[in-house]
């Protein structure tokens, strides 16, 4: 696997929605984790494609999350693997060899992505802080199983310094500035 690249990446927000989030193991972080990957994605020119589970059961996406990914393309599905069905076809998934994932839950529909994403041959990055579980320890089995089928488990500074490369560009500062603490 490689470095992560804003030109060659995507960022896919699975099903953090109203009726599941709060159910989440430390959900406000995971939650506050995804917003900021979201963040950082839309000032480095990055995509955002978003998940929605069944979203007339588990209920539309956090409007948190929504305020700041107006211009993502929504996806609703069926199965718990967004790739599945040709669910992500036609959408930055599809065009960008990079896939950075994060949401919920971990070790279902994270994890089903993943594997379907990295079997189709992208290279696959999972923000660990930015993705959750109802049980943590599901969590840290997803991560262990998906590092074995050579998906990347990554924090979010890891993706937002390797999609910045360097330092003293004005897009360094606005992000430095505005998102790194």
């Amino acid at each position: 696997m490689m470095l992560m690249n804003r030109d060659k990446s995507v960022l896919l927000i699975i099903d953090v929605q109203t009726r599941l989030a709060p159910h989440i193991h430390d959900h406000r972080q995971v939650l506050a984790n995804c917003i900021w990957l979201a963040q950082v994605a839309e000032r480095a020119g990055v995509p955002v494609v978003v998940t929605e589970h069944f979203p007339e059961k588990l209920g539309a996406t956090v409007d948190e999350v929504r305020a700041v990914t107006a211009s993502a393309r929504y996806v609703g599905k069926r199965c718990f693997s967004a790739q599945a069905e040709g669910g992500l076809a036609d959408t930055a998934v599809e065009a960008r060899r990079q896939v950075i994932v994060c949401g919920t839950e971990a070790h279902v529909c994270v994890l089903q992505t993943a594997l379907e994403l990295r079997w189709a041959g992208k290279e696959v990055f999972v923000a660990a802080e930015a993705s959750g579980s109802r049980d943590p320890a599901a969590r840290d089995l997803a991560f262990t199983r998906m590092r074995g089928h050579g998906i990347e488990i990554v924090s979010r500074e890891m993706v937002a310094f390797e999609w910045l490369q360097r330092g003293g560009t004005e897009l360094f500062r606005q992000i430095n500035r505005d998102f790194i603490r």
